[in-house]
C-alpha cells in the first residue's frame, strides 16, 4: 500500500468532512418538526335587510274589502327568514281617516333566498270601515298606503 502525501491526506480529510456535512444535511431534511398556524375569513353579515311590500287593487269604498299580498326582495348574499308581519294605513289626505281601515297581516316563517325579489311572505285583507254616521267622501280618490313590517 502506498502512502498519501500531505495534499492527498488534506483533500482526504476535506472530503470526509463535506460527505459528513451533506449527509448530516440529509439527515437533517428527514427529521419532523412542529409548527402553527391559523387562516381567516369575514363572513356574510348575514340575514340583511328585506324590502316588503303590500299589493292590493284599488278602488275601495266603505263596506268593501280586498284581499293584500305581500311579498319580499332580498338583494343580500344570504338568505333571510321573515317572521310575523305587522301593517298599518296612512292615506294621503288629511281628511280621510287612517282609523277607518283595517288591515291584517297573516304570516309563518318564510326564507327569502339571497339574491331574489318576490317572494310570499303572507297575506291579509285591507277593509275599508264604513263609519255609518260620518262623511266620508274625503277618502274618494284618496292614496290608501299599506305599510307593512316584520319582526
Amino acid at each position: 500500500m502506498r502512502k498519501l502525501s500531505k495534499k492527498s491526506r488534506i483533500t482526504a480529510a476535506v472530503a470526509g468532512v463535506a460527505l459528513v456535512a451533506v449527509g448530516g444535511g440529509a439527515a437533517y431534511a428527514y427529521w419532523t418538526t412542529t409548527g402553527s398556524g391559523s387562516g381567516s375569513a369575514t363572513n356574510s353579515a348575514g340575514g340583511g335587510t328585506v324590502t316588503l311590500h303590500a299589493t292590493f287593487a284599488g278602488g275601495l269604498a266603505p263596506g268593501n274589502q280586498v284581499p293584500v299580498a305581500y311579498t319580499a326582495d332580498n338583494a343580500t348574499t344570504s338568505g333571510t327568514v321573515v317572521g310575523a308581519l305587522s301593517a298599518n294605513v296612512t292615506t294621503n289626505v288629511a281628511g280621510c281617516l287612517p282609523a277607518w281601515f283595517e288591515v291584517t297581516a297573516v304570516t309563518t316563517n318564510t326564507l327569502v333566498a339571497a339574491n331574489t325579489t318576490g317572494t310570499s311572505v303572507g297575506s291579509g285583507t285591507l277593509k275599508f270601515n264604513d263609519s255609518g254616521t260620518v262623511n266620508q267622501d274625503a277618502c274618494k280618490s284618496a292614496i290608501v298606503t299599506v305599510n307593512v313590517a316584520s319582526q
